[in-house]
């Protein structure tokens, strides 16, 4: 089932300021790099890099593409967007499981 995305204002003020296309901001919901846990109650941020370099075995990027949303049972609320300078470190193992523990939580009583 495909929810309905809902742009707040605020969303759509950040892509403006950071020159992010809508199909952009889908393709990093679509395919994320990396799932964490929003800075705002019951949000998800998720992550894809700008432009993936190799530099041997290891890749590297100059900046990141960031994507906060809630969802609800029938629609999905995109928050904010943002570019990130440089590369973000990924939380723990341990801490990646607890919050996609508690937001299994909050979808099944949603």
């Amino acid at each position: 089932m495909l929810k309905k995305l809902h742009w707040t204002n605020h969303a759509k003020a950040k892509m403006k300021f950071y020159k992010l296309s809508a199909q952009r901001v889908l393709r990093v919901l679509h395919s994320p790099r990396r799932t964490e846990e929003g800075v705002a109650p019951k949000t998800v941020a998720v992550m894809q890099p700008g432009s993936v370099k190799a530099s041997g075995q290891k890749e590297i990027w100059s900046q990141e593409i960031w994507v906060m949303f809630q969802d609800s049972p029938t629609a999905r609320k995109i928050i904010s967007c943002w570019r990130y300078p440089g590369m973000t470190k990924p939380r723990s193992a341990a801490a990646l499981n607890h919050m996609r523990q508690e937001y299994e939580d909050y979808l099944e009583k949603g």
